[in-house]
């Protein structure tokens, strides 16, 4: 364990140790300096020292090589939209690292199933597509971020206790110090507490209800328009749009 190493080796060596354990799960390289500081902290130590036991102990999800898929598909130049969600799937081989998302042979959940539903009717389409990983979408420049990264088997939030939220505050934080005309879409309560401090003189950030079946049903999502408003600013500010 990594508390155990500690031990043994002085904090700047474990602060690489870290760092490298960091790195071996496909973080972008893009991403790596804007995100050195950060994975410099003390909690980020222990968070990643958290994982590390929970891991070893339960059967957590995505796989362990596939936690910050977000950051690996989309890299900070492309970024064009932010996406958060509130941890990953919790069902055997569903979560591939990227929120709302799933494998391809994993049947489509009702929230997913919902977003592309909206997106049918903002742009009078009638095409419902067959997988739902979303990998697609990501690599265009939507970032898919959870706000916990990891999730114990069959127990949806089971990681909130890690530090998971101070690390994801700090990326929205970076995103929107250092980037101009992103789209946010904050879903449901959750993820709009989560996008309080986005700077939104320099960004888009457009809120509605969850896609969640019970959010839905009560009329706070469809008809929300994201998708449509989502590209129609960013043709104004010059920017290729998503294919969502």
């Amino acid at each position: 364990m990594l508390n155990q190493l500690y031990l043994a080796i002085s904090q700047s060596d474990f602060v690489y140790l870290v760092f490298n354990f960091f790195m071996e799960i496909n973080l972008n390289s893009t991403w790596k300096s804007l995100l050195n500081k950060e994975i410099n902290q003390p909690y980020f130590i222990e968070l990643m020292n958290s994982v590390e036991d929970e891991y070893s102990k339960n059967t957590c999800f995505p796989l362990k090589e596939l936690i910050f898929s977000a950051f690996d598909y989309c890299s900070f130049e492309n970024l064009k939209v932010v996406i958060i969600g509130q941890d990953p799937y919790h069902g055997e081989g569903e979560a591939n690292g990227l929120c709302f998302s799933v494998n391809d042979s994993v049947k489509i959940p009702p929230s997913l199933k919902n977003i592309f539903r909206e997106i049918n009717l903002d742009f009078d389409a009638l095409l419902m597509p067959t997988s739902g990983n979303l990998e697609r979408w990501a690599k265009k420049g939507v970032l898919l971020l959870n706000a916990a990264l990891t999730v114990q088997k069959d127990k949806p939030n089971s990681h909130k206790h890690l530090n998971w939220n101070q690390f994801t505050d700090a990326v929205i934080q970076i995103i929107s110090d250092n980037k101009e005309n992103v789209v946010f879409l904050l879903w449901g309560n959750f993820a709009q507490k989560k996008g309080l401090k986005i700077d939104r003189s320099k960004h888009l950030v457009l809120e509605s209800g969850h896609p969640s079946p019970m959010s839905a049903n009560q009329g706070k999502w469809f008809g929300n328009k994201h998708f449509s408003q989502a590209n129609d600013y960013l043709e104004i500010k010059g920017k290729s749009k998503i294919e969502w």
